[in-house]
């Protein structure tokens, strides 16, 4: 398997999770949620290096983190900005080779498989861009001024983070949003804008991201699954 690095992002407010807290600290069967994502990338030997980027008032308290469960090496703490988008930016800057492959990955989302993990980097060597997603599984409508739509359920994948990208490619199209002033949803969309292909892996059901508190029992399920 190839090598890669890693952008795991730390720095959002989580609002939707009505916490006093930023939840990448909110606990899972005794450890803090950002612990268990970074766990993933820390025990895979292709791994180089992960850039964590956090909210800078808060720096202190993931340093804290850090050296209580071990994680001294490989790992960088950078400061995000105001989006998402600047935050995956500053992820890029702080990357230490000016090629290969990158993963950017949701702190929130801590239950990515290496085995997808793996497809995903050398499919993203392959084509350039690549990310997880999965079918989805409900009917989905449109809702315009006109009225509702169906739309094709057999068209339709969720994105899931890790994404992964060459250097090269994702920073361009990052630059390049930068310049036009265009906000994405995901890093992938701001490559597809560039008529760029980006290849879907499937993923897991299981590599939710944890939004509400409601996603907070059903990650504690998740874990139970492993006990």
């Amino acid at each position: 398997m190839l090598s890669y690095q890693i952008i795991i992002l730390a720095a959002g407010q989580g609002k939707r999770m009505k916490s006093d807290k930023n939840k990448q600290f909110l606990m899972l069967k005794g450890k803090p949620l950002i612990i268990h994502t970074l766990d993933i990338f820390y025990q895979d030997p292709y791994c180089q290096s992960i850039q964590l980027v956090v909210n800078p008032k808060e720096e202190a308290d993931i340093q804290t983190l850090l050296k209580e469960y071990g994680y001294q090496e490989r790992i960088a703490v950078v400061h995000g900005g105001a989006e998402r988008q600047d935050s995956v930016f500053a992820g890029l800057a702080a990357c230490t080779a000016e090629e290969g492959i990158i993963l950017i990955h949701d702190g929130a989302r801590p239950f990515v498989s290496l085995e997808n993990v793996a497809t995903l980097v050398n499919k993203a060597y392959e084509k350039g861009a690549a990310l997880l997603a999965v079918p989805v599984t409900d009917t989905i409508k449109r809702v315009t001024e006109s009225g509702v739509t169906t739309l094709d359920r057999k068209e339709l994948w969720a994105a899931q983070t890790p994404q992964a990208f060459r250097y090269s490619v994702i920073l361009h199209a990052h630059k390049q949003a930068k310049e036009e002033g265009y906000l994405g949803t995901d890093d992938a969309s701001l490559v597809e804008r560039l008529n760029q292909p980006v290849e879907i892996v499937q993923g897991s059901y299981d590599n939710m991201k944890l939004t509400t508190p409601e996603d907070v029992e059903k990650a504690h399920a998740i874990l139970s699954k492993y006990d």
